[in-house]
């Protein structure tokens, strides 16, 4: 290791190059790990992380018809779509994926009708909104099948 420098009778040594003492504050908070090893404190970003009300455009808490949903039309295949609110539902269906709150819901109605139902299992954690078209294309092609 290289030497140390010492300056007056009640001096501690001066750190080697690039080596913090131990009773050194750790400095400015730092996103990553740092070269002594030790933890950084953590960093109050503003700015750093993202909610479905940051996504521009978007209404606030994502409301149907805004940039945080998808809809599409679709065929239910046999057995149709099972719904919390009033199981199954079978023909000709629109789907709608919103994004909201860091979640994504599957919903479904009767193609042209007011009604809409949670889709039973369609719910889940989706922090990132840019991820919604991806949702909504896979659950399009788990839930039309005009084919049977």
């Amino acid at each position: 290791m290289g030497e140390q420098t010492v300056t007056g009778p009640d001096a501690t040594p001066a750190p080697e190059a690039g080596v913090a003492p131990e009773s050194a504050p750790a400095g400015p908070a730092s996103a990553g790990m740092t070269a002594d090893g030790r933890q950084p404190e953590s960093a109050d970003v503003a700015g750093a992380g993202m909610t479905a009300d940051a996504v521009p455009g978007a209404p606030a808490g994502g409301a149907p018809g805004g940039p945080a949903d998808r809809t599409s039309d679709v065929t239910a295949g046999p057995g149709g779509v099972m719904t919390d609110e009033v199981g199954v539902v079978t023909g000709e269906l629109t789907l709608r994926t919103e994004h909201a709150d860091g979640r994504v819901t599957l919903r479904v109605q009767y193609k042209d009708a007011d009604e809409w139902y949670a889709v039973t299992g369609g719910s889940a954690p989706l922090a990132d909104p840019a991820a919604l078209d991806a949702v909504h294309t896979i659950a399009v092609g788990l839930l039309n099948r005009p084919e049977g």
